[in-house]
């Protein structure tokens, strides 16, 4: 429904049927997770082409921190604690407020949002040597990755000022049930990196740079793309400084605290990146591979789901729908169950040769893929964890509860700095060259106990109520499981020979293995009667 069409007079709320069928939610998040499926097969690409052109190196180290510095207020301003505080009110506006009301709501936000963007922007680039510093101390040296990682930086740090307004671009349409182009969009930043680091880099003196201009230049198309599709929905904003509307009060109330309770991941990660810069060239770069290799599934679900349900929890709550809003969480537990927990035993059995299969070659040598895989499988085992935290904090968020995620956010990150500190101590004082395997595994427990303390809040305060037949079902995940690893081990060989093998028969081979563990996986659940009726969303 575009602006035009929303009455004049406030209106009561109405019980959001048609949002809340699992046909139409299912529809959704499918139509989001194939977007998000090409942006994320162009990631793997990027990443490819970053691994073989760069390496595990003083470059790539570099790059990781500054991209990293605005990727990370990307979450507070972007797609995160904005999206989070956004929505819901925007939702609720939807329901119950007239047609002006709504267009000053957006072009308040615009113009609020995009001031405040403005001076953070400018602030980020003057600063950029002390946000290096406080980012990666390590860096402090003769090694050079300081005063590459300081410029990369002041080209990178504008792009939160485009990513951020295409994230308010994507709220708004998501609001509409537009979730196709905003789901699209991250596709853009990856063709343009994957563009710039093949052509443009050999021309440059320091090659590096050229990815730092990417990703401006990408920021930039993201916006621009984004606007014919709101303005197809009469949906453009016109840009106002209206810090006093009641509405952007109220999202801001709801962004400071969501601010850190939808990131305690990206700290936790950032967190490690703090220690791995300590611990030598190189570890930074161990640690965003395998890392981007544990998001893939996630971001191909997780993510997904979590982006189509926060609308759709929000205004099941406007509505008052407390019976639908709790089949719509446990709905999504059971899917994650279903996708995220195979995909980690997958990821833990499959990592030496899923990163010989992606990344060996040119500068990623031999000695980089066992070390990546070390902290693949590390990170796997918070794969589960962190798709729960994406599905469960929207169900605070969605009831405009941001101040329980941030409490439950505090304790994750002191589990997190407590257990990295510790690993890291350990395992360098032993000498074991993995050392930063022991970060990625402190920030997945982190994320466990993320998730389930947002659980048991949610089931303690009789918000969500589990369907009948959740402990056969569990079991009957938990054989799958048993029988796709047993099936995998029995597949497994020596990394010496998936490295010699060439490159085209090693993504054979590791598909392969992969379609069989798939196949096994499904054949078990639909041997001892899952069919896709038992992960049918209840509508009663």
């Amino acid at each position: 429904m575009a602006f035009q069409d929303i009455p004049d007079n406030p209106r009561p709320p109405r019980k959001p049927s048609l949002l809340i069928s699992g046909r139409g939610l299912l529809k959704s998040t499918s139509v989001v997770s194939a977007m998000t499926l090409l942006s994320r097969i162009l990631g793997l690409i990027r990443d490819i082409v970053f691994a073989r052109l760069f390496g595990a190196t003083i470059v790539m180290d570099a790059f990781i921190v500054a991209n990293r510095i605005p990727n990370m207020l990307r979450r507070f301003f972007a797609e995160g604690a904005f999206s989070q505080g956004f929505v819901p009110v925007m939702a609720r506006y939807r329901e119950g407020h007239s047609h002006e009301e709504a267009r000053r709501l957006v072009d308040a936000v615009a113009g609020t949002l995009g001031l405040i963007l403005v001076v953070v922007t400018a602030i980020g680039v003057v600063a950029a040597p002390l946000l290096v510093l406080i980012v990666a101390p390590g860096f402090i040296g003769d090694d050079g990755r300081f005063d590459l990682a300081t410029l990369m930086l002041r080209f990178t740090f504008p792009y939160l000022f485009f990513v951020s307004l295409t994230a308010f671009a994507g709220g708004i349409l998501n609001t509409y049930g537009k979730f196709a182009v905003p789901a699209f969009t991250p596709v853009i930043l990856n063709a343009v990196l994957i563009a710039f680091a093949i052509w443009l880099s050999p021309l440059l003196d320091e090659p590096g740079m050229a990815l730092a201009y990417a990703v401006l230049v990408a920021g930039v198309i993201q916006l621009a793309f984004q606007l014919p599709f709101l303005a197809r929905i009469k949906a453009i904003p016109r840009p106002k400084w209206r810090p006093g509307h009641s509405g952007v009060r109220r999202i801001g109330k709801l962004m400071l605290p969501a601010i850190f309770g939808s990131s305690v991941a990206q700290i936790n990660v950032l967190l490690g990146g703090i220690i791995a810069s300590l611990l030598g060239v190189g570890k930074i770069s161990l640690l965003y591979f395998s890392d981007r290799l544990m998001e893939f599934p996630l971001g191909l679900f997780g993510i997904a789901l979590a982006t189509v349900t926060l609308p759709y929890l929000s205004r099941q709550h406007a509505a008052n729908s407390k019976k639908e809003f709790s089949n719509t969480v446990d709905w999504s537990m059971k899917l994650v169950v279903l996708i995220a927990v195979p995909a980690a035993c997958g990821l833990i059995v499959l990592a030496e040769p899923l990163v010989a299969a992606i990344f060996y070659g040119g500068a990623f040598s031999k000695f980089d893929v066992r070390m990546t895989a070390l902290s693949l499988q590390a990170f796997s085992v918070g794969l589960v964890g962190f798709s729960f935290v994406k599905i469960l904090a929207p169900a605070y968020f969605a009831r405009e509860d941001t101040r329980t995620p941030v409490k439950i956010g505090l304790i994750a990150l002191g589990v997190n700095f407590i257990l990295s500190v510790t690993l890291a101590y350990f395992m360098q004082r032993a000498g074991y060259v993995g050392t930063h395997a022991g970060l990625a595994l402190a920030i997945s427990i982190a994320a466990l106990v993320n998730a389930w303390l947002l659980y048991r809040g949610l089931r303690r305060d009789g918000i969500v109520h589990h369907s009948s037949g959740w402990r056969s079902l569990l079991l009957k995940f938990l054989l799958a499981n048993i029988g796709m690893v047993f099936c995998l081990t029995l597949l497994s060989r020596p990394l010496e020979w998936w490295i010699e093998l060439d490159g085209s028969s090693r993504v054979f081979s590791v598909l392969l293995d992969v379609a069989v563990g798939a196949a096994v996986y499904t054949a078990v659940l639909f041997v001892l009667g899952v069919r896709s009726a038992t992960l049918r969303l209840r509508t009663d």
